[in-house]
């Protein structure tokens, strides 16, 4: 097991988590170097451990959902593994959970609790609703976040172009987005902790329908403003033009970004219609969003004479930010992608074979990438021995422990 690299090298995470958002959460912090301690349930694991493709009966997801963590098995029910945790909660700066509000003050390990065991620590917590209002009983999963967060009505084409449902993005983003914003204030609560003469515990509360809510632009103040609905757009985008997906001759898709003047000028002069630029309909982005049928139907007829690949040369020649819509296959054989390093393979000893992960985020001076991803995905309950011999235990304590089903 590689040595802990990155900015948060000597940090130390506890992970009471299951799912995705807090292992999200937590695994950004644990790719920046942080020592992450991930409490699982005896026997079972996080339920993760089974989700998504598998060779052999292990999954893939899984080398990398929990990289870079350690796997300590509690029983958190039995005070016994609730003492075990607390003795972790004192060493550790920041405890991330994501089970539903309540749980953890259930298992005697709440926010009082921690503060008394530890006032220097921060304590995450993401969950569907937030921990107060009416529905912060209910359950949710990042799905339901993205529906009450405004994202799942967007992700569709205009209402007149269908009647189906709107769609759902390819992955949990409404999971990864609250696990980036507990990264993001716990690092902020830390800092201030180190800053004050007196630091004091701090809880981060995350929901996930306010974390989806939070990137919805200028929707909130257009409806509260004018009682404008922003709607479904398809490919488009409502507020700028052109901005959109355009066929090509080989059966592709390729998006193309010209919603600047300049950028339009370029486009037109390209699509040799120079004259388009000067057309009223299309001076500014503004009276471009106004036609934004008569200018996808421009477009869209020129590129549909143009092969995929020629036609992202040329508006690349031209400075225009464009890009065939990108498979996981296109990904992994990019040459940008690879340059940078965000194509890694890494080994991984459970199935005796390099795999494809993709590289730590962002970048940071100082650190090499490539080092960031240490080990992959753990068995559950790897650490336990090693984890509870650092806390004092002694060999026999921890089969004893064993033996009672307690870790």
């Amino acid at each position: 097991m590689a040595g802990a690299t990155g900015p948060l090298s000597g940090m130390t995470v506890l992970e009471l988590c299951h799912f995705i958002a807090g292992p999200y959460c937590t695994r950004l912090l644990a790719d920046m170097g942080a020592t992450v301690i991930k409490i699982e349930t005896p026997g079972e694991g996080d339920p993760i451990r089974t989700w998504g493709e598998k060779v052999d009966g292990r999954s893939l997801w899984w080398s990398v959902h929990a990289r870079n963590k350690k796997s300590v098995t509690v029983n958190v029910k039995d005070p016994r593994g609730r003492d075990i945790v607390l003795n972790l909660v004192k060493r550790s700066r920041i405890v991330v959970e994501n089970y539903r509000p309540g749980q953890i003050e259930r298992w005697g390990l709440g926010p009082d609790v921690m503060a008394a065991a530890n006032p220097r620590c921060v304590l995450v917590r993401i969950s569907g609703y937030g921990q107060t209002g009416p529905n912060r009983d209910a359950p949710a999963f990042g799905v339901i976040g993205e529906a009450m967060g405004g994202m799942r009505y967007l992700t569709n084409h205009p209402a007149d172009m269908t009647d189906l449902p709107s769609v759902r993005v390819g992955f949990s983003i409404g999971d990864s987005i609250a696990g980036m914003y507990g990264a993001m204030a716990a690092l902020a609560a830390v800092h201030e902790q180190d800053n004050a003469e007196v630091p004091t515990f701090r809880t981060i509360d995350v929901a996930l329908t306010e974390s989806v809510l939070s990137l919805l632009e200028g929707c909130l103040p257009e409806f509260g403003k004018l009682g404008m609905v922003r709607e479904p757009q398809g490919s488009r985008l409502a507020t700028a033009s052109p901005s959109n997906a355009y066929p090509t001759k080989d059966g592709a898709w390729v998006l193309i970004a010209a919603n600047s003047n300049p950028l339009f000028a370029r486009l037109s002069a390209l699509m040799k219609q120079p004259e388009l630029a000067k057309d009223p309909r299309f001076l500014g982005n503004h009276e471009r969003v106004q036609n934004m049928d008569a200018i996808d139907r421009i477009i869209g007829d020129w590129t549909r004479a143009i092969e995929s690949a020629e036609l992202v040369r040329l508006l690349a020649e031209a400075q225009i930010p464009a890009t065939k819509i990108f498979t996981i296959e296109d990904i992994a054989a990019d040459k940008q992608f690879l340059a940078r390093g965000m194509i890694q393979k890494v080994p991984d000893p459970y199935f005796k074979d390099e795999l494809l992960h993709p590289g730590a985020m962002p970048i940071i001076s100082g650190f090499d990438r490539a080092a960031a991803v240490r080990w992959t995905g753990p068995d559950v309950g790897e650490h336990t021995g090693d984890v509870l011999g650092e806390l004092g235990l002694s060999a026999d304590e921890i089969a004893a422990l064993k033996k009672d089903g307690v870790v």
